[in-house]
């Protein structure tokens, strides 16, 4: 089992991110479903979703209801998995993003998002982007409102920085579960929001931990010490950029996107990848 405690979100884990089934260049949903359960087969345990997770503008929630008919299909203990989803960033589908943090719209999203995923609870649920029109404590508050009332078990926050970390941990009374923002070889100018989450025993899961979709391919041509490490465990460097994020801390929770079976299983290898002292400094120094 690669996620192996979620109610603690433990050291050496591998999610999987839902995303690149529901946008452009989606999958069939065959294959979307062919990939969710080949993650759950070998053993992830975290799903990563979102209600704009889709491609046109009448299709809010589209990977949401995806993930929960694959796991309606799954041979395996549903109850078992974890699926975070995530409210407050919208796409209204000519490919713009825009935010909603007002507390009302986001309680109201959470509803639609568990009859999405058919759950009565939501596992995790993330204020998914801060909406610089609501102030950020009012829209915390949704997320309070959603505990108590049992709408979610689990809060998180993503694309936030220390100070809204803080204000949300605060807020939520010590109850923030995880913090997701962008993080990769790539993309390093948030380790100070992993180091803090390291501090505060939160979890830190970094999305597009590859350097996002159309990028994951060319990591390793991209980053030589990756491709060198890579070359000397022979594996992939992809791979290699998993475990290292692994090794900054035990509260790191990857979330590599995937919409083809190999690509999950390639990166859910990296958990077994051990990585020694002089590599990670080069790795940490590129």
């Amino acid at each position: 089992m690669i996620l192996r405690n979620i109610a603690d979100f433990p050291v050496s884990a591998i999610g999987l991110g839902a995303m690149p089934m529901s946008i452009e260049g989606r999958p069939d949903e065959a294959q979307s479903i062919r990939t969710i359960h080949a993650a759950l087969d070998a053993g992830v345990r975290l799903i990563d979703t979102a209600n704009s997770y889709h491609l046109l503008a009448g299709e809010v929630g589209h990977n949401e209801r995806l993930i929960a008919k694959a796991l309606g299909s799954w041979s395996g203990d549903v109850a078992s998995v974890l699926v975070a989803t995530k409210g407050g960033h919208l796409r209204p589908g000519d490919g713009t993003w825009t935010q909603n943090g007002d507390p009302a719209y986001l309680i109201a999203a959470a509803k639609q998002s568990a009859k999405d995923l058919g759950v009565d609870a939501i596992g995790l649920y993330y204020y998914h982007r801060p909406d610089p029109q609501v102030p950020y404590a009012e829209s915390i508050g949704a997320l309070v409102e959603l505990l108590e009332s049992g709408v979610i078990v689990r809060a998180g926050i993503s694309n936030a920085s220390i100070e809204q970390i803080n204000l949300a941990n605060e807020l939520l009374g010590g109850r923030l579960a995880a913090v997701q923002n962008e993080f990769s070889p790539r993309h390093r100018s948030t380790i100070d929001t992993l180091r803090e989450c390291q501090r505060l025993g939160i979890a830190f899961l970094p999305w597009s931990p590859l350097g996002g979709i159309g990028s994951a391919k060319q990591l390793g041509d991209r980053h030589s010490a990756f491709h060198q490490v890579a070359a000397n465990h022979d594996v992939s460097a992809q791979q290699v950029a998993l475990a290292w994020e692994l090794a900054l801390g035990d509260r790191v929770i990857p979330i590599p996107g995937a919409s083809r079976p190999e690509s999950i299983l390639d990166s859910i290898k990296a958990v077994d990848l051990q990585l020694d002292a002089d590599e990670l400094e080069l790795l940490g120094q590129e």
